[in-house]
């Protein structure tokens, strides 16, 4: 027998009677369902509702695909949530990192507990401990409250738990924006002068960073058929970046305003064109040992495999200790290119479509203060016209 009791405004408890045990005593899987306001406005649509779900409810039970919230530790979960979710929405990377935070920060606070037994204000004590008891940083702590967040939500998507206990805890506050850390014009010039010692690939790989503000994985993604000479153009299709366990992996861009088409200044496509002559002569060289077959990335080693995704950055650390330059991220040329190309009075919304930001706002949130330096130098330009230089003094 089952049948359906209203528990609240718009809750209703679902039960399936299973007889009786070895001792009399009756058995019975109970489940509660939450119902939108229009239904219980028309009792036949309700009622209609509410008998489709007792069924699926006892159709679950009598194949055992039913699983008790009060008997299913987080921990446990978390192998349903991987398989059945994560490995199917998140990419590799992504998924990777949700690990790693499950394991090192939240499994070691919830992993015993029932997932039915977990409230709100365990999720307000945990994030108080990681802030006040641990060196991690804001935005760390902000992505451990979005995985907790993430797995939660699927046990009551699924009907586990009645609702996510995280949806009503404040997500930890906002990170203090990080300031720009870019390389002034000297200090290019002195970069690339230092560069002409470094092997080829890394000056021209250099090269491109600064010119285009590509991303890591955007450079290392390209292959020569992505390249125009004829049109003095770059296009940007796909990526390589870091997978499960680490693993290099070549996907398309993060997203569609990231696939783009990048003009080159010249003297960045003499130096393709001469990297290219190069790049041949040792595939030839090579011969049998080439190991791939069916791309031909630009930044590869010499067997024409592609770079890792962590081998610019270790080189950048060295290069720069080594050339005594002072050391910004290597992501920071990117931001470099950006600001350049600001002084030099180019429209944010080129900026913009250049970078491959979704949108300008990205782009006049990120380099504000180098937007505004340049609305003042252009106040100021035309004050002379207006005035004279002599009355700007």
């Amino acid at each position: 027998m089952s049948s359906y009791e209203q528990r609240g405004h718009n809750s209703f408890l679902l039960t399936v009677e299973l007889g009786y045990d070895g001792k009399g005593r009756r058995k019975r899987k109970r489940r509660t369902i939450r119902v939108e306001d229009a239904l219980l406005k028309t009792k036949r649509k309700l009622e209609n509702h509410l008998n489709e779900e007792l069924v699926k409810f006892k159709m679950e039970v009598e194949t055992g695909q039913y699983i008790t919230p009060g008997k299913t530790r987080f921990k446990d979960f978390i192998e349903d949530w991987a398989q059945k979710y994560a490995k199917n929405n998140l990419s590799p990377q992504t998924l990777d990192v949700y690990k790693g935070h499950l394991k090192n920060h939240i499994l070691p606070t919830f992993g015993d507990q029932h997932i039915d037994q977990i409230k709100p204000i365990h999720i307000v004590n945990f994030i108080s401990d990681l802030e006040k008891t641990t060196t991690l940083s804001q935005g760390t702590i902000q992505y451990v409250y979005r995985v907790l967040r993430n797995v939660l939500q699927r046990a009551a998507d699924w009907e586990l738990i009645i609702k996510n206990p995280v949806v009503t805890v404040q997500r930890p506050k906002t990170q203090a924006k990080r300031k720009v850390n870019v390389y002034e014009p000297n200090e290019v010039k002195q970069l690339f002068d230092i560069a002409k010692t470094q092997p080829r690939h890394w000056r021209v790989f250099l090269s491109l960073a600064l010119a285009c503000g590509m991303r890591r994985g955007e450079l290392l993604g390209l292959e020569w058929d992505h390249i125009n000479f004829e049109e003095g153009t770059l296009e940007v299709v796909q990526v390589i970046g870091r997978g499960e366990k680490g693993r290099p992996v070549l996907k398309e861009p993060k997203s569609n305003t990231s696939k783009r088409v990048i003009s080159l200044p010249k003297s960045v496509l003499i130096e393709l064109n001469e990297h290219r002559l190069r790049w041949v002569k040792e595939k030839l060289k090579a011969g049998e040992l080439w190991e791939e077959k069916d791309r031909e990335f630009i930044f590869c080693n010499e067997f024409g495999k592609h770079f890792y995704p962590t081998t610019p950055t270790t080189w950048w650390r060295r290069f720069t200790k080594k050339a005594d330059v002072r050391f910004i991220r290597l992501h920071d040329l990117r931001h470099t290119s950006a600001t350049t190309l600001i002084n030099q009075g180019i429209h944010a919304k080129i900026i913009s479509e250049r970078l491959g930001h979704s949108d300008i706002r990205i782009t006049m949130d990120t380099y504000g203060h180098a937007l505004r330096s340049a609305d003042q130098e252009a106040a100021n330009k035309m004050n002379e016209v207006f005035y004279g230089e002599e009355n700007t003094k």
